[in-house]
């Protein structure tokens, strides 16, 4: 039977937290190496090398009463409240994570119960059939809890579902470790629903999911603090910083360019790309093989959106987060239209990658 429904979303809503951590804070740091030796670079240095690879000025860390859950909570009100929808016609309550709750200066995560339990219980939400469940998908994970949302519409089996991505890093990073400076907080979060497809021209065109699970699934992983006296028994995240760059320049492209086509989307119709924001070079360098794929040389000026440079990488909340920025005016630079054709896309742990093209 032909699916005669289409996936809009109707409204979006962020939570970034107050406090400011600017790289000028980290020159105070000692960093070390995989090896438990002592960088024998002054720390000024190792910031403003970081500073011109990854283009981070500065990150939002959550205050130590704000939980995970909480942002989620905060950001999946605001767009309710940016969807004009009533909480207790939510279908699902979708949570992308990977982390879970991290209490301050604590070495436990908290998934019990799901955070997306936790979002439906800050909500209020009485209706029995909102079902609430969290997803663990690396950094991709809100782009992916679109594409199951979508899917879900498309079986019928939902209408409305409000999907958020949220994350504290700033609470399993090493501080000696220099990748530390590129963690940080946030959440973002959309209401998603099922519309006629004879009634708008707005929705989903297409998605693209890939996973790479031999030698890659390791490029991003939890480890023992590079600091000699360390407790080998915690971890923290930890990264393959240059794996993670040659893999995402190797697939991320041919992903985007694998969604557009399935979409019947044109290169010369995309109007704005939203990706995870997780380093600035790299992200240009994808936009770049992007193109090229099509035999253009180069990307259009503003293509773009970044938001890395301020709030740094907070992994599911980035894309989410970056998409309310610019849908609430707060990037005057960038601006979407009725009609418009946009892309989502995101690379992480696993190693994964997923795309979304979707119509304003």
């Amino acid at each position: 039977m032909l699916n005669t429904t289409t996936t809009v979303i109707t409204g979006s809503g962020a939570y970034i937290p107050d406090f400011i951590k600017t790289n000028s804070d980290f020159t105070r740091h000692s960093f070390y190496a995989e090896d438990n030796t002592a960088l024998d670079i002054e720390p000024h240095i190792i910031v403003e090398k970081f500073k011109k690879i990854t283009g981070i000025e500065e990150r939002r860390y959550a205050a130590s009463d704000i939980e995970s859950s909480d942002m989620a909570a905060i950001a999946a009100q605001k767009a309710i409240d940016d969807a004009g929808c009533d909480p207790e016609t939510i279908d699902q309550i979708i949570v992308a994570h990977n982390f879970g709750n991290v209490l301050k200066h604590t070495i436990q995560t908290d998934v019990l119960p799901a955070l997306a339990s936790r979002v439906k219980h800050a909500l209020k939400i009485k209706n029995s059939s909102c079902v609430p469940y969290d997803i663990l998908f690396g950094c991709p994970g809100w782009v992916q809890g679109v594409i199951q949302a979508d899917a879900f519409f498309k079986a019928g089996i939902a209408k409305k579902c409000l999907v958020i991505g949220t994350e504290t890093l700033s609470r399993v990073l090493d501080v000696y470790d220099r990748d530390s400076m590129i963690f940080s907080d946030g959440a973002g979060a959309c209401i998603l629903e099922a519309k006629p497809a004879n009634e708008t021209k707005s929705g989903i065109l297409g998605c693209s999911v890939q996973s790479h699970s031999g030698d890659e699934v390791d490029y991003l992983n939890m480890g023992k603090s590079y600091y000699p006296d360390s407790d080998p028994r915690i971890r923290y995240i930890k990264m393959k910083g240059r794996k993670v760059y040659e893999y995402a320049m190797k697939y991320v492209p041919v992903a985007m360019k694998m969604c557009l086509d399935k979409s019947g989307i044109d290169i010369s119709e995309l109007k704005k790309v939203f990706i995870h924001q997780a380093n600035e070079k790299m992200d240009e360098a994808i936009i770049k093989e992007l193109y090229k794929l099509y035999g253009i040389a180069n990307a259009p000026e503003n293509i773009m959106p970044m938001s890395i440079h301020n709030l740094g990488n907070s992994s599911v909340a980035t894309v989410p987060t970056l998409f309310d920025m610019v849908q609430k005016g707060m990037m005057p630079e960038h601006k979407l239209n009725s009609g418009d054709v946009i892309l989502f896309a995101s690379v992480g742990a696993g190693m994964n990658i997923n795309a979304v093209c979707y119509r304003m």
